[in-house]
């Protein structure tokens, strides 16, 4: 299974930005889709994760409904629309899937990430 994720650059405090990550190989066993995030000097974060199948989504409290989650199914693709972006909001995004139904927020239950895509927010 391979994840690449794209769609990271440079915008304005207030902008948007949509990230993407296409999945490839057995893609049959995914239950969860997700992202998550690292700063520099922090741990990573969870951000987002969406039900494969289902399509039910849950966010950070971070998140404040800044954020959306979706996916292709058919192109077994899994989005983060980002709106109204701040400068904390900086930071490397990953994309990730796990075949476990449980642990949807902890990083530990995901198998296989992408190689992360920079988001930096100036002010």
């Amino acid at each position: 299974v391979q994840l690449q994720a794209s769609g990271g650059g440079l915008v304005q405090a207030g902008g948007s930005l949509r990230l993407s990550c296409a999945v490839s190989g057995r893609t049959s066993t995914i239950f969860h889709m997700a992202w998550f995030r690292q700063a520099p000097g922090k741990e990573r974060e969870f951000v987002a994760t969406i039900n494969r199948n289902e399509g039910a989504t849950y966010y950070a409290d971070f998140v404040e409904d800044r954020f959306t989650i979706f996916r292709d199914s058919i192109k077994n693709t899994v989005y983060l629309q980002m709106n109204r972006l701040k400068p904390e909001d900086t930071s490397v995004y990953y994309c990730a899937i796990s075949g476990r139904p449980w642990g949807r927020t902890n990083a530990a239950a995901y198998d296989y990430w992408g190689q992360g895509t920079l988001v930096t927010v100036s002010s």
